[in-house]
Formats: structure tokens, sequence, C-alpha cells
């Protein structure tokens, strides 16, 4: 991740402080000068402790908000149009500045590919965002809280810090001696750079060698000196650096090699890679014969020597003393290689005694994981004169203990620890004070290297048999010895005072056997560790930090631009000053920086959609929270959040806050994005010189590297672009503003620093082109054994899971895919082949081998996913995801590489381990390796699709000149489906899209049928110019498919194109029939055709009628085809009966074959033709007489049998004929059966009136037709009499038998023998519930019937006040508005005054009797007979059962009841029983009189309605005129008439004279025939009451106010009923159907039909 800073990291052995040089007056600045370390501006740092706020979370700490408008944004004050700097500082040049537009903007993964290859040439680019683009800051300023880091510039500059390390050293090691180095020599007057005079001499072949050659005047020169004697100056830095310096490299030159090989040993392998000689690389193979020999042993008697006063040795001293019993093992004894390098087993005899002495500090190193740090040194200062209180802080340890760490090293608490960002990292939650970069949860705490993904590498993980001894928890260093592990005479413990490491003195060798008076320093101390880190600083908020920031940066430039303050510094300014202080040595400037702030808990500066799910700019790509899962970004196949890496980290710096030279992790891309704030510079190295960078830093400060190889993995070094420069790295420069994105590209190097107050944010990305560089940037962290961030082979294999894999993501994939099976698989063979060499068995592994030894190891294939913390090698650090070997007894897991060979378990011999150890340990697979392969190879397939297809078409093309079309098509219609750009696609598509076209227009020539011209021909139907032009089209196309050169040019345009398909072919051999069929037809034509048979020639014809073009010859063949076949046609047609037609089309055909007119069948069929035309004109003229003339049409139908005549005519012929005949039959059928002497034989009334009516579609009628219309019209007669017997005279006939089955439904009702008499009772709606003791009179009758009508409760009921009887109100015409709920009513029963309202007349049951005794006389069964005999059948039993009733004799006032019960049945009734009738009413009249007359006798008992006028009627009272003829003309009633016969009035007369009509129709109403004027019954007298039902409405002459023989109807008898309005339907219901109309309500009981017709026509009497 771009610009990162290291947290602090722990120092070891002699602690690495900022060496002061002596001031120009030659003094040092010692611990007395009280100044801070900013060049003299205090900078008040608030620790934690101080303030009270320590054990404040972070997150719940408030302070005021930072005001945004006094920082630089986006658009508000922040110069981003900045053009870029020509002169930079070491001469420098830009890298590039790119303005995307808005469209380019939209997905920055594409548009950072699109700049790569122009971009990554600098390895970092500056984008500047359009500027309709700017995210609003989203971190809440008030609670945002972070912590620092102090930065001392001059200790981040490589050379620098070697330099002051060097110097730190040398102090302590000359104190040691009782040699105070206050001061550097002074040469030529001017303090004399020891270090820089090291440099020169080991750069000419060291002490001896400048001696020798003389080059001293040669290494003042280079120093500096110029101005003074050259004999002096040498001699002057010859015995400098022989008294200073000489002593001390002869000591490290013996105790170097002692101690990097016990820091080895800490880190549990060497150093690798190293530039450095390590002594672990020699040859190791058990342990000299005289210990004297080891380095260690040389470095421990150079080092008690100088302590006794002796003389430092320059070359190896003989010792005779002998080996001491205690066993003393030389340093090198066990022997270190490469960490990927497998040593022989460690001899079993090294380190056998506990008691022995391991020299240079070997006892301090040997640590496993989880051990008590406690056995770790210490840091502690020197004491040297020569180092600053402001640079080396106090840190002896007083009652502090230690803080632990895994790798076996520990230092006082109270030095700064490792900057947490997060809040836990107050609150002491373990996983993030860890420092590591993964937000994932660990179950151990693993140390990290600052500003780092990575896991510290510096792990107690020993490969080798040394074991540290236990120690008490309490334990202090220097409590017990460090050799013996004893804590017996502590007075004798000598106490290193750089470490507090304590040792007895006798353990020492050679021995000590009194205290120095001196300090004394371990080995360890005095060569150094040369581990380096920044401290914490203090905790701010934004606001705090901006004061602080400017405070500082206006103190440091207020001195600087004193003569001329008005002048504002400019960022060249701020440059210079940066690398001035970084190079300083005699200046120490502190600044802090908030790096690598977690965005997760303290809020990225990004909207988030969980913070702001609103926000636009939650989900813009550009979100460096949402970049990292781009779509593009390999990173979306990560399972969980890397904090720093996919979750953004946030910076906050200061003028001069640095982050130094690195590249990201994994060497990904990386985007820095600023909010706001001051300029950040930024310096950059292309990665094709990431290797002359680090080779250049090696080179520059190897010291640096001896023990830190991984120093650049730290970002703890920076180094100027000048010296980068001057060894040929290229390094580029840019100034990133508010509101720019700088990218920084693979495995690129680059560092910058702040030009003031700012806040960045940035993450990490991995398009696909970065996969290379991520297995490059494994493999590194690998061999230096750092942990990565995520398993890389995890990734490609989660890559590779998905479904929806492209080409395009095959094309990387499969490569890295195939590097790491092959990886793997290498792994698993070198494996399994040592593990199959140590011992002959049967392999579980592989099943291999066929010996009775069973294998040891436990072998499990298992794709469970591991949590990634338990899928580490103990060893290398590496991902083992694939495969891990496990030990069991001690849980460590290794990858294969350094299974078996890594020491996991003690006292365990390297083939015990790589056996298995009777199953110790477990050899896990993810997958077989046969599904590797498989898995691999699917991708690899897929990569390969777009090379296979090329492959394809190579093979298509060389097969032959003429490539089969349907291949091409297959391989076309494959590659269009291939999702990559194709060589040649494009070209392959055009060239068979060319002969597609060929072929299509060869099918359309090959498969056209001889009915395509004629389909075609409808394209055109329709109406317009449009469809006229899309015929002309279609023919035009047409005629070019039936032209035979067009097959020509066709085939020759195929073989142009040179490519097959069955089209082209069949297209040929139908050219070729064409022809052999033109060869055919000329023959045939040479010849005389008439000797040809017509089948031969009919053959030919059809033959080249298939190939569907346009041929000479054919035309010339279906002629003389044609005339044959003509000819024998017309002569088969005279052997067969023909139509007029047949004859007229045969004729015109001939004629139209150039037949000519003269030829003898020509002649013959015209003749016939003239006769069938005769015939046709006499037979119309018969058909359309008004009178037909049956025997002439006869006569016609007979000679048709030899004409050819119209089939039409004929068929209108005999249908009349046929017609008359079936009439005739019928009438005399029907005329001889009614008279039948047997009545039920005689036919039915129906039958006849059917028969009648067809005799109305003939134009005459058959003979017989007129004696049985008399015997219709005498039944028709009897039916008259029937309705003027019920008062329907004038009514259709088809109205009796209706009338008559209402009429029978009624009396059905009243002469109901089973309704009794009763006393009354309320209707049932209401009645009330009756009492215990009320007595319920039923009288045995059914109480649900009432009214005169004896019908159920229906609608509105009336109770007579005197009888208590309950009628309907429709039944006396009653309507609801009339009545009141007060007025009180008389029935008719009790009054016979009141009338009641009847619609028809009620014919007398005598009367009745004698009309049906005519019935045996007629002619016919009349269709009324059964309801006649239902009526005289019920009203004469019930005159019967009433006669007992009818005595006068017997009548009393008891029997009233009973009288006014049975009269109201006979009143209800629609016959007329008068007898009963008089005597009830003269009874009741007689017993409860109600009028003061007696009733009159009744004899007739007449319809009750009013008359209604017409419409002209009722315009003429409108109008107040009584005569019609004075209407207005368009008032006036048109008259219709209707002739018979008019609708055949086309047709001509008869030729005969009709019989003699009947004056009765048959049935049907008059009305549909007549004229309405000359109707009988619509002028009659309106007798019913119904003056608005249509159905018995009369013709007689309305009368208003005439004379009449019915009496009108007394309106007194009907409180304010007048006449109802009448219908303005009454034209419409005259007609005879009206009585149709509702015939369906007519059938319903108790007048519905009246009602219906009531409330259309508004008579106010209905309710």
């Amino acid at each position: 991740m771009a610009d990162l800073t290291p947290p602090v990291v722990p120092q070891m052995g002699a602690t690495m402080t900022t060496f002061r040089v002596a001031a120009p007056n030659g003094t040092f600045a010692g611990p007395a000068a009280p100044k801070s370390r900013m060049g003299g501006v205090p900078l008040q740092a608030v620790p934690v402790s101080q303030t009270g706020l320590g054990s404040i979370p972070l997150s719940a700490r408030k302070a005021p908000p930072l005001d945004l408008s006094t920082v630089e944004r986006r658009g508000q004050g922040a110069p981003n149009h900045e053009p870029p700097k020509p002169n930079r500082m070491f001469g420098l040049q830009e890298a590039p500045t790119f303005r995307p537009t808005a469209e380019e903007f939209k997905d920055p993964v594409q548009y950072i590919q699109s700049i790569r290859e122009e971009a990554q040439q600098f390895g970092i680019a500056k984008i500047v965002p359009p500027d309709s683009w700017n995210p609003p800051f989203a971190v809440d300023t008030e609670r945002f809280h972070f912590r620092t880091r102090r930065q001392e510039l001059n200790s981040v500059e490589g050379g620098t810090r070697a330099n002051l390390n060097y110097l730190d050293q040398l102090s302590k090691f000359h104190k040691q001696h009782g040699h105070n180095l206050t001061r550097f020599p002074s040469v030529d007057k001017r303090p004399l750079d020891l270090y820089k005079l090291k440099k020169a001499v080991e750069s000419r072949g060291g002490f001896d060698r400048v001696c020798k050659q003389k080059k001293w005047a040669e290494i003042g020169r280079d120093l500096g000196y110029s101005g003074k004697i050259m004999s002096s100056l040498s001699t002057s830095l010859k015995n400098s650096y022989g008294k200073w310096l000489d002593p001390y490299e002869q000591y490290l030159r013996l105790v170097k090699p002692g101690v990097h090989q016990m820091l080895e040993l800490e880190n549990g392998g060497p150093f690798t890679p190293s530039p450095a000689p390590s002594p672990l690389k020699k040859s190791a193979q058990g342990t000299p014969t005289n210990a004297a020999e080891s380095p260690a042993m040389r470095a421990s008697a150079a080092l008690n020597a100088t302590l006794q006063g002796e003389g430092v040795a320059t070359s190896t001293p003989e010792s005779s003393r002998p080996v001491a019993s205690s066993g003393f093992t030389p340093v090198n004894a066990g022997g270190f290689t490469a960490v990927n390098a497998q040593p022989n087993p460690t001899p079993s005899g090294l380190a056998s005694n506990p008691g022995s002495f391991p020299t240079a500090n070997v006892h301090n190193g040997l640590h496993l994981n989880g051990v008590d740090s406690r056995n770790s040194t210490p840091l502690r200062n020197g004491g040297s004169p020569m180092l600053s209180a402001h640079n080396t802080p106090d840190l002896r340890p007083f009652a502090v203990g230690l803080t632990p760490l895994s790798n076996g090293q520990a230092f006082n608490q109270l030095k700064r620890t490792m900057s947490q960002d997060t809040e836990s990292g107050l609150d002491g939650d373990v996983d993030s004070a860890n420092g590591r970069r993964s937000k994932r949860v660990k179950k151990d705490a693993a140390p990290t290297v600052a500003g780092s993904h990575m896991t510290q590498p510096r792990q107690s993980t020993p490969g080798r048999t040394f074991y540290p001894r236990v120690r008490a928890p309490d334990e202090r260093p220097g409590d017990r010895c460090e050799i013996c592990g004893s804590d017996s005479a502590p007075e004798t413990i000598l106490l290193c005072d750089s470490c507090n490491a304590g040792y007895h003195g006798y353990c020492l060798d050679p021995p000590m056997k009194n205290i120095t008076e001196f300090d004394w320093h371990c080995a360890k101390c005095l060569v150094g560790t040369g581990e380096f880190g920044f401290e914490e600083g203090g905790v701010y908020s934004l606001g705090q930090f901006q004061e602080r920031a400017n405070s500082f940066k206006a103190a440091h430039f207020a001195d600087k631009l004193a003569l001329d303050s008005k002048k504002p510094v400019s960022e060249d300014d701020i440059e210079r000053e940066f690398w001035r202080l970084v190079e300083s040595i005699t200046e120490t400037v502190e600044v802090e920086y908030g790096a690598d702030v977690h965005s997760t808990t303290h809020g990225s500066g990004f909207p988030t959609i969980e913070r702001n799910p609103r926000d636009p700019y939650a989900t813009d790509p550009w979100n460096l929270n949402i970049l990292p899962y781009n779509p593009e970004s390999l990173f979306r196949h990560i399972k969980s959040d890397i904090s720093g890496m996919t979750v953004p980290w946030l910076y906050v710096g200061m003028v001069f806050s640095t982050f130094c030279w690195h590249n990201e992790d994994h060497y990904t891309y990386s985007a820095n994005y600023q909010h706001f704030g001051a300029t950040k510079t930024w310096y950059g190295i292309p990665s094709e010189d990431a290797e002359k960078f680090e080779q250049a830093m090696r080179d520059t400060v190897p010291e640096l590297f001896e023990t830190q190889p991984d120093l650049l993995f730290q970002l703890v070094t920076l180094l100027t672009p000048e010296q980068l420069q001057k060894a040929g790295v290229r390094v580029f420069a840019l100034d990133q503003r508010a509101g720019e994105f700088v990218v920084t590209f693979p495995q690129a190097y680059h560092a910058g620093f702040n030009h003031g107050f700012n806040f960045n944010e940035a993450v990490n990305f991995a398009p696909y082109d970065w996969e290379p560089f991520g297995q490059l940037g494994v493999q590194r962290l690998t061999d230096y054994r750092r942990q990565p961030c995520f398993s890389h082979d995890e990734l490609l294999l989660a890559a590779a899971a998905r479904k929806d894999t492209t080409i395009k993501t095959a094309k990387w994939l499969a490569p890295a895919l195939e590097k790491m099976r092959d990886r793997e698989l290498n792994a698993r063979s070198e494996f399994l082949e040592k593990h199959k060499a140590l011992l002959e068995h049967t392999c579980i592994v592989d099943g291999s081998g066929e010996s009775e030894t069973k294998c040891d190891i436990e072998f499990i294939v298992d794709d469970t996913d591991w949590h990634e913390d338990e899928l580490i090698c103990h060893f290398c650090k590496g991902y083992v995801y694939l495969s891990r070997f496990i030990c069991s007894s001690t849980k460590k897991l290794m990858c294969l590489r350094h299974a078996g060979w890594f020491e996991c378990c003690r006292e365990s011999s390297e083939k015990h381990r790589y056996l298995g150890g009777r199953g110790e340990h477990t050899l896990y697979y993810r997958m077989p390796d046969d599904s590797l392969k498989s898995l691999v190879q699917k991708l690899v397939d897929k990569a390969g699709t777009p090379e296979a297809w090329q492959t394809k078409l190579e093979n298509i093309l060389d097969v032959g000149p003429k490539p089969q079309l349907k291949a091409l098509r297959a391989l076309l219609s494959e590659g269009e489906k291939i999702d990559w750009d194709l060589n040649g696609l494009s070209d392959l598509k055009e060239f068979v899209e060319k002969c597609s076209e060929v072929a299509e227009e060869a099918v359309s020539y090959t498969t056209r049928k001889q009915q395509n011209r004629r389909k075609n021909t409808q394209v055109g139907r329709g109406r317009g110019a449009a469809n006229k032009a899309a015929t002309a089209e279609v023919d035009d196309k047409e005629r070019e498919y039936r032209k035979v050169e067009n097959f020509q040019a066709l085939l020759a345009k195929a073989d142009n194109l040179s490519f097959d398909c069955p089209e082209i072919t069949a297209l040929q051999e139908r050219f070729d029939s064409i022809a052999e069929f033109q060869e055919k037809v000329q023959a045939a034509l040479r010849d005389r055709p008439a000797d040809q048979t017509i089948d031969r020639l009919d053959e030919l014809l059809e033959e080249g009628k298939g190939f569907n073009v346009d041929l000479p010859e054919l035309e010339s063949l279906d002629t003389v085809v044609q005339q044959r076949k003509w000819l024998r046609t017309a002569t088969e047609i005279r052997c067969r009966p023909s139509t007029l037609q047949d004859v007229i089309d045969l004729i015109q055909q001939g004629l139209d074959l150039g037949i000519p007119e003269t030829h003898p069948e020509i002649h013959y069929y015209t003749e016939k033709k003239a006769q069938g035309q005769l015939w046709e004109s006499k037979a119309l003229e018969l058909i359309f007489a008004e009178n037909i003339h049956y025997q002439q049409l006869d006569a016609l139908s007979k000679q048709a049998t030899t004409l050819p005549v119209p089939p039409s005519t004929l068929a209108a012929v005999e249908s009349i004929l046929k017609k008359q005949r079936d009439a005739q039959d019928l009438i005399m059928s029907l005329y001889e059966r009614s008279k039948n002497a047997n009545f039920r034989e005689r036919p039915k009334y129906k039958e006849v009136r059917d028969a009648m009516e067809t005799l109305n579609s003939l134009n005459g009628k058959p003979p017989g037709t007129i004696d049985l219309e008399k015997e219709q019209k005498r039944h028709e007669d009897w039916m008259r009499r029937g309705k003027k017997l019920f008062g329907k005279a004038n009514a259709p006939l088809h109205i009796l038998q209706f009338h008559m089955k209402q009429v029978d439904d009624r009396n059905r009702s009243c002469f109901d023998l089973s309704d009794q008499p009763r006393m009354p009772v309320e209707p049932a709606s209401r009645e009330h519930t009756p009492e215990d003791d009320e007595d319920v009179d039923g009288s045995g009758s059914s109480r649900d019937v009432f009214c005169i009508c004896r019908r159920p409760e229906a609608g509105m009921m009336i109770e007579c006040e005197l009888c208590h009887e309950w009628y309907h109100g429709k039944c006396l015409k009653i309507a609801r508005g009339k009545l009141k709920d007060e007025d009180k009513y008389t029935c008719p029963i009790c009054d016979y005054r009141v009338k009641i309202p009847r619609d028809a007349t009620r014919p007398k049951l005598e009367d009745l009797q004698s009309w049906q005794d005519e019935i045996p006389t007629l002619p016919f069964q009349p269709e009324e007979e059964e309801t006649l005999d239902s009526l005289i059948e019920h009203g004469s039993r019930f005159r019967d059962y009433v006669a007992k009733y009818i005595n006068p004799l017997m009548s009393s006032p008891d029997e009233l009841t009973t009288q006014r019960f049975y009269l109201r049945k006979l009143e209800g009734a629609e016959i007329l029983l008068s007898n009963e009738i008089n005597f009830f009413r003269q009874e009741l009249h007689r017993w409860a009189p109600v009028a003061p007359q007696a009733p009159p006798i009744l004899q007739v008992s007449l319809s009750t309605r009013k008359p209604r006028p017409t419409k002209q009627q009722k315009m003429m009272n409108m109008l107040g005129i009584t005569n019609p003829e004075e209407l207005p003309s368009n008032l006036r009633t048109k008259t219709h008439s209707f002739k018979h016969g008019s609708i055949d009035s086309g047709r001509p007369h008869s030729l005969q004279p009709a019989p003699e009509p009947s004056h009765t129709p048959p049935g049907e109403p008059p009305g549909m025939r007549r004229g309405f004027g000359e109707q009988d019954y619509f002028n009659s007298v309106v007798t019913t009451g119904y003056n608005n039902s249509p159905t018995f409405a009369t013709n007689a002459p309305l009368s208003f106010g005439g004379s009449s023989s019915i009496q009108p109807i007394d309106p007194g008898l009907f409180e304010g009923n007048g006449h109802g309005p009448t219908s303005p339907m009454h034209d419409e219901f005259k007609s005879s159907g009206s009585g149709e109309m509702f015939g369906d309500l007519m059938e319903v009981e108790g007048g519905q039909v009246e009602e219906a017709l009531a409330v259309t026509e508004e008579n106010s009497y209905m309710d």
C-alpha cells in the first residue's frame, strides 16, 4: 500500500541512537542541552498518561470539529492545474499526469489499464478527476482521533543511520576499554568523520593495504581535505584510524560472525537472501578439535584481553589452553545455510551438555514460540557521552516488566511501543496490537514489521537442537545468568550496560574475576543488530493535529524567511529543506505522522454504504472502499477483508513527515487519494529498475543489510534520488494535491513526504495483469521468510472455481495455474522421493511399492477450508493451501519444501520425520494430483480456445482449394461464440456471407416450385400503389429467377469465390439437366408431333416445367401438348353431359390455343352453345312468371337432358317442380285425413296451419288447396266464437289458447276445494305471536291464501274493514300512492258497488259447454281442447260442490262467513257461475247489508279496461283538433300497404290463374302480411280493463265520451284514480306479434305481464 510508515520496532542489542557530532567549535551536544528534537523548535507531545485519557477509547473521544474551510480542498484553493515543474531538485523528470474525461473516468480499472503502458514506465502516475467528480469528506472530525509516529529525519536516511549506528557502537567499545570518545579527532581544524574514514579505507582494501599502497592522501582528498600538506594529512588520518577505528574493526572481524550466527539462530534460520558473507554458509560438519580456532573464542579472547589492558591481536591467536570440561561449543558448530536449502541433520552431539557455554551470546538467541521473552535482551542506554538524551531515552527497567515478543526479543515497556491506530490498541486488543494489516482474527498475536502487511519474521523457530531454558513468570533480565540459568551468587552477575542481560563472571569464557570499572557491553550490543523503528507519538484529533502542524511549520521556517518574511514558502523550498534535514548529521528534526490509520474503526474519508447509504459516492467505483472489489480486480476472490490492502488506510501528515522507499505487498497496484491539505511529493521508480534500486541500497548501506536483509520491507529507510541516479536507477517525481489520485504500479518502489497538514487515503487493487507480479511478490516474501497477506494459490483457485470465467480471465489465469500446478506437483514429488528413499515400503500416498512394510505417515485428502492462520508454514511463513505437513506432537505445520527437514519436534531424526514417525506426522492434500491437473487443464483449454479455433481454420483452408461452406459456417458460428478478438474472424465472416449469398441464391434457383409464381401474385393483393409496386417487384424478381443465363452467372461467381457446398452442386446438376432437356425437346419438335403420344409429350413438358425456367423450347412444346389435350377433351365431352359454361369454356380454350373457328369441333360446340342459351331464356321466363305453368316447366326439364344448360337454372326448374309436387301431396293428405270418421285421426290444426304457410312461397297453388282452405276457415270460425266468449274477438287467433291457459290457471286457485272457509287471519308478515291462552281459528283451511285470487301474500295487501279479509292491491288495481294508512276500505264482496277490475270477459260455464260440444264436428283437432276440458271440469266440479250452500231455506246469519268465502272464490274465478254469484250476493245483502239497495242480478261479467288513445289521438288532443285531416302532413299517420307477393314482384305473372285465396290467414298474425288499414280488429272497442296490454288489445274504434254497449267503470270507485298515461309504444303493440313479445311473462301467474307493461307506461294504478 502506498504511503506507508512503520510503527516502532523494538531495538535489540545496541540501542540505535543518533550520534551527536561536534559543533563548529568542536564540542559535543551532550545531555545537558535540553533542546527539543526539532532543531530548536519545541514540539509539545501530549502523552496519553499525562492527559488522563489513556483509558478512553479513541472513538469515545470528542474534540472541536475541523474547519474544512481552513484546508485546501478540491475546487477550494487546491491548485489542480499546476503545470509540471521544469527544474525539479536533483534534475528529476516529472511523472505523467492524466486528466480523464467524465466518460473515461467511469471505470477506474479500465482507465488505469488504458494508461498502464505509458504510466508504468514511471512507476507512479497522477490522475486528476473531472471537475464534476467531487466526493464529500465523510469523516466525523469531532470523533476522529488517531495516534502518530515520531520520525527523526536524519535517522531515516540510510547513510546517516549507518553512520550514527557505527559511531554509537564505536563509542561503547572504547568506553568499555576505558577510553571515552568525547570528541572526534580533529584534522585540519575540522572534526574527522570517522565513519567516512572507515568507509574510505574499507573501499580500498583495508588498513594494511592502504598503508602499504600509501593511499592516505587519496583518502584525505576524498574526505575534502585539500589545503593541508599531504604528508601531514596522511599521518593524521593513519594515526586516527589506528587509534580509534582499527581496534574496533579487528574486534568486529572476530566477533561479528558469531553474533550474526546467534541472530540467525534466534530467527530460526538465516536472513536470506543476504548480500554479505555469512559464517553459517560454511561447512559445519562436526566441532573443531581446537575450540580456540572458533571465531567466538577469538572474539572472547580479544575482548577479555582488552579488558585486561592488553592489545588487540590482529591475527588469529594460538591458545594453549585446553578445552574446558564444560564442553565449549563454538558458534558455527551447528552450521547454517539458506532458508530454502536443506542441510544435513544436525549432529546429535551438538549442545548435548546444557551447562556448556555457547559463546558470542548464543545463549540469548535460542527461543521457541510462546516462550517467555524474558531471556531476551532489554534495551539500555550505553551511557556514552556521545549519546544524546534527546536521541536515546533512558530505558533502564526499574521494576518494570518486559513486553514479550513472539520472536524471542524483548524491550522495555517504557520504550514507546508500536503505534496502533485502532481504539482496541489502547484497550489492549490482542489482534489489533499486532500491527498486522490483516483484519482477520488470529489465535495468537503475530509480531509485525512496521507499516507492512507482513508478519514479523523474527520468530524463534530454530531448525537445530538448541532449546532455551524455562523462565519464571516474574523473572527480570539480570536476575539469572544467561549462560547457566542460575540466580546464585547475584553479586557476581555482570550486567550488560546496553541490554541489562546478566552473566556470571565465571561463566564467561575466559572468565572474569573482577567487575570492570568501566561500562561493560556484551558482544551482541557492541556489534549491533541494526534494527530501527519509529516511536509512538501523541493522540490527536484533526483539529489539534492541524494546529500543531501549522505552528511547527511556521516556527521552522520563521528563521529561514527572516530577511524576507513576506515571501511565502514554496514547494521547492520545502523539498530542498526536507532533503537537507534528511542528510544532516548535525541537525536532528523530529516530526509526527498519522500513518496507517485503519478506516474500519476510524471511518473512511469517502462515504460508505454502511454510513451514507443514499450518497451516490458511496457506490462510486473510484471510492477506495469500492475499488479493490472492482469486477476487474482479483481481490474480489479473497474471502475476507484485509485492512490496509482491501480496506483503506488513512494518512494524516504534517510538513516533512515521510514515507520511506518501499513497494506494495504482493507487488499490487495502489491508489492514493488526497482528501484535503497541503501537497504531497512522491518519488517513483519503475519496476524495471527495482533490482537496480535494491542493489544500490545494499551497496550504499551494506551495514544495515548485514543483519537486516529484509530492510526494504520495513519502510524505515530513505536514500536520496541523487544517490540512486548515480547508481543508474531512474527516479521520477510528482506533486499530489487535494482531490487528486496517485497510482503506483506493481513492483514500483516509491517514497515521498508531505508539505504540510493533509489527509490522504490509500488502498490496493489487483487487475488481471498484476498476477505475474503477485507470484513474484509471494516468492520474494518466502525467500525472506515473511508471511504474505493472503494465499496466492487460494486466490487463483477461487478465480478458477467461478462458473462465469471468460477467455479474458482464462488467458491470465491458465498460465498462473500451470505454474502453481507445476510448483505444487514438484514439491509433492520431491517430498515423496525423500519419503520413499529412506525406507522401502508401500507408500499410502501414491500407492507405490510392493513391500509388506506399511507407510507410517498419515495421508488425508481434505478440501475443508481452514482458517488462514492455520495454513502458515512454521519455517518460511508461506501459505500451505494445497498441501501441508503437520506434526501432531507440536502442532507445527510445514510446507512440503521444509517438511521432514525442519526439526518440528524434539529429539526426532530427519528420517523419523520423513517417514511419518509412527503416525505422528500427517500429510494433507487439498486435492489429489489428477483433480489438480484436471482443474488446471480445464482453464488451459479455455484459454487456448482462440488458438484452437485458429488451428481449425488453418486446417480447413489447407484441405483443398475449395473448402466446404458447411465447415466454414460451423467454424464461423463457433468463432462468434468465443468472447475474444479472433484473428481472421472478420475475413472469414465476410467470405462466408458472400458464399452464403451465392448458396442461398442457388437454393432459390433449385428449390422453387411451379406454384411459386401463383403464390407470389398474392403478395400484391390489396389496394393502393404500394401493393401494386410490391407485385411488380415480385414479378421482376421471379422473371430473373427464370432466366437460364443467370444460372451460368451464379455458377461462375461460385467458381470465382472458390468454395464448395451442396447448393452449388445441386445448381450445377440442375443446369446440366436443363441443357439435356433442351436437346430432347428440340429432337421431339423436329419430328412430327402428331406421331408422338400425348403422354410422352406431357412427360417431357412436366420435366421442363419442373426446372421452372423460361425456355423457348418449353413454350413450343407446351402449345403442342395443350392443343392435343383439347382435341381429346372435345371428343370426350360429346359422350357425356355438359353444362352450358363447359361448352363456352371449351370453345374459348380452343380459340386461345390457336385452333381456328372453322375447325369441326369448334363449329359443333358453337351450335350446342346456341341451343343451350335458348333453353335458358325459356326457363327463366317460366320461372319468373306470376302464375307458373308447371306443364311447360316439366317439358323444359325433360329437354335439358340433351342440351348443355346452366346447372343453376336447371336446379331452379327442378326445385319449383319438386315443391309443387310435394305441396300437392301434402294438401291432398291433409284434406283426406280431415274427412276421417275417427276424430282422433284427423290432423292437428297446427299441421294445417304450417302447411298453408309453406304455400305462400309458391307462385301458384296446387289443386285441392281451396278445399283445404275452406276447412281451415270453418275451424277458425269455431276459434273466433271462443274468442268472443272471452271478450277477445279482435285478438289474433293464437292468443286464444294462451288466454285460456291463464284462465285455467287462475280458476284452479279459485275452484280449489281444499281451500275451506276460515276466520279472518293476518298475513304472515303482519301476524303477531299468539298468546298461550289465545285460540287460533284455522277452520281447517290453509292460512296462506287471501283475496279473490286465492293466492299467497304478495306486494301491498289491503284489509277490508267489514270482513277483515286481506286483498292484493294488484288484484283490485289500487295504487300504493293513492292509499293512506287512515283510509278504510270495503271490499267488493261486502259491497257489491265496489267494482272488481277485470282484464277480460268471463264466459259462462254453460256457453263453454256449448262451445265444447262443437269440437267433434271440426275438421281438425283444436289445440285448445285440453285447456277447455280443464276449464269445464273445474267449473262443474266446483258448482256441484257449492250447490249444498245454494239453499235459501237453509241460509242464516251464521253462514255469513261461509257465504262471503265462496262468493270471494266465485268472484275471483275467470268463468262466470251467475246463479251461484247472484245467490251469495243476495244473501250477503240480506244478512249484512252495506248498500241501500239489493244487488242487481248478474247475467254477464265484462272487462273493465278503458281504451287508450293512439299517438294520433294524443297529438290531436294536444293541438285541440278533432279531425285527423287537420293535422299537419308531417304528423299524419302513414298508411302501409303490403300487397300479396310483393317480395316476388320481379317475377313474371303466372301462366295459369291462381285458385281463389282463403279469407282467413293460416294462423300467422295478419299484420305480418297486410297493411294496417286492412285489419278488422284494430279498430274495435276495447273492452278489457288492461288498457295498456297489447296482448288483449282490440281493434274497435277508441271512444272517449261516446255511448257504448258496455258501461264505463265508475271513477268514484277508486279515489283519485283517473286514466293513466298511455304507452308511447301503443302502435308497436298493435301488431299481432305483440303477444309474443311478452310471451315469457305471460306464462307466469298473477298478471305479471300487466305489471311489466304498467311499469313501462307509468300507470298510476299499478303498485
